[in-house]
């Protein structure tokens, strides 16, 4: 099977969706950033012109306009770009995507997918390193996607952009250079489908996004001192796959879960909860997390270190755990 980058197999994702099917159009053809990686958008913008729209730097407008074209019928991919801004089309997003087909008792559809880049991307500061992730979640009626490979990134978008539902898919920059296997053909992911990236006896470390490929290092790392890590990749949140995570951890009976949300009410936290509320026999010790601390992001790139959760402190809190008899 080849080998492309993460960026590649979004863009394929998108080709596939947009030959497949008259209703699909791209509000904001930057979804792989400004990085050297946006190039690979230009083909689709050749082949596609008149379903390809760059609008004007307006989020609140452009969520509002995938909301209502969904629900006349279209199919729209709307890049957010960077998720911080999602905020200033807060309301649309919500109160008006989320809720729509919940309020007319299904007779509306909304197959709407927003798409953004979160996380902390490298001096990007407060107003740029946001990971709305967990807020979203708190916004009942919205199916949250959470790639970590190039194999995942295109089997979801291919899912999101078929779904009658609103999608939230957050993507990360740090991942756009990642290669991986993916198939030629056209496949698709099923959403609530979780994946164990690396299987492990000791300890089931759960992470998402960008910080799966820090689990990965880290599980290298701590082979090494003979404890094997089982790393477990929800893919998506809303729905979410609770079994396979509880059916890992009724194998190791250690928890860590590593994200990039800050600690209070962040993914680290809800997973924990739900792994306490309905698997606490299996634990052996106490669930640890590794997230952000509830600090605006720095902009200087040792503080930002800081505070990202890296290998070294999944290590760190895995070990310490290990401890526990």
């Amino acid at each position: 099977m080849r080998k492309i980058s993460y960026a590649a197999a979004i863009v394929e994702a998108l080709r596939i969706s947009l030959a497949e099917d008259p209703c699909v159009s791209l509000v904001g053809s930057y979804v792989l950033g400004l990085g050297p990686k946006r190039v690979l958008m230009d083909p689709i913008r050749a082949e596609f012109p008149d379903r390809i729209y760059d609008p004007p730097t307006s989020e609140a407008a452009i969520v509002s306009l995938g909301a209502g074209s969904a629900m006349a019928g279209a199919r729209p991919f709307v890049d957010i770009g960077t998720a911080s801004f999602s905020y200033v089309g807060w309301s649309p997003l919500v109160n008006e995507a989320a809720v729509a087909r919940h309020m007319s008792n299904g007779a509306l559809r909304v197959p709407v997918v927003y798409h953004m880049l979160h996380g902390l991307r490298g001096g990007g500061a407060a107003q740029h390193s946001h990971s709305p992730q967990a807020m979203l979640w708190n916004a009942a009626g919205l199916e949250i996607v959470l790639p970590s490979s190039p194999y995942d990134v295109k089997g979801l978008v291919r899912s999101a952009i078929k779904s009658d539902n609103p999608t939230v898919f957050v993507n990360h920059a740090r991942l756009m250079d990642i290669e991986g296997d993916v198939p030629e053909g056209d496949y698709t992911i099923p959403f609530g489908r979780g994946d164990i990236k690396r299987k492990g006896r000791d300890v089931t470390l759960i992470a998402t996004s960008y910080v799966v490929q820090t689990a990965l290092a880290a599980a290298t790392t701590l082979a090494g001192e003979g404890i094997e890590l089982e790393v477990l990749d929800p893919r998506t949140l809303v729905p979410l796959d609770q079994e396979l995570i509880l059916q890992s951890v009724s194998r190791t009976g250690r928890l860590v879960v590593a994200d990039e949300t800050n600690l209070s009410c962040g993914i680290a936290s809800e997973l924990s909860a739900i792994v306490a509320e309905r698997g606490f026999k299996s634990l052996r010790a106490p669930i640890m997390r590794v997230a952000r601390p509830n600090i605006p992001t720095p902009f200087s790139q040792p503080l930002e270190h800081a505070i990202t959760p890296s290998a070294d402190k999944i290590c760190d809190a895995v070990r310490k755990i290990m401890t526990w008899t």
